[in-house]
């Protein structure tokens, strides 16, 4: 290598890293979760508020858990718990999918497709 090489992946390292940085600082934390079953918004959630909430979804009961404010599921009757093994989510555009109960849980961006119930 030589020192133009070098250079070069300096900078692009840089870039990537202020491209990061830039991601980083201009994530929406979701305010609101809507939660459906097939394509029914059955539940609007205020992520503000830790609560536990329960569902009814095609093989049973769904468990979501509110903690400051992220949403997660905690206990679902399915072959592999994806859906709790998911974890925590907390910014706008994401969202859990649990496919063999037909629950998901959105997290808005509030000034395109919030819904009010």
């Amino acid at each position: 290598m030589n020192k133009n090489d070098i250079r070069l992946i300096v900078i692009i390292i840089l870039i990537a890293l202020i491209i990061l940085f830039i991601f980083s600082i201009t994530k929406k934390k979701a305010k609101i979760a809507n939660v459906y079953y097939g394509n029914d918004l059955i539940l609007n959630i205020n992520l503000g508020i830790d609560k536990t909430y329960e569902v009814m979804g095609e093989n049973g009961k769904v468990v979501i858990e509110v903690l400051d404010d992220k949403i997660r599921v905690v206990e679902e009757n399915s072959p592999y718990h994806l859906c709790s093994k998911q974890g925590f989510i907390s910014n706008a555009g994401q969202s859990i999918i649990c496919l063999p109960n037909k629950i998901i849980i959105k997290l808005p961006n509030e000034d395109i497709d919030t819904e009010v119930s």
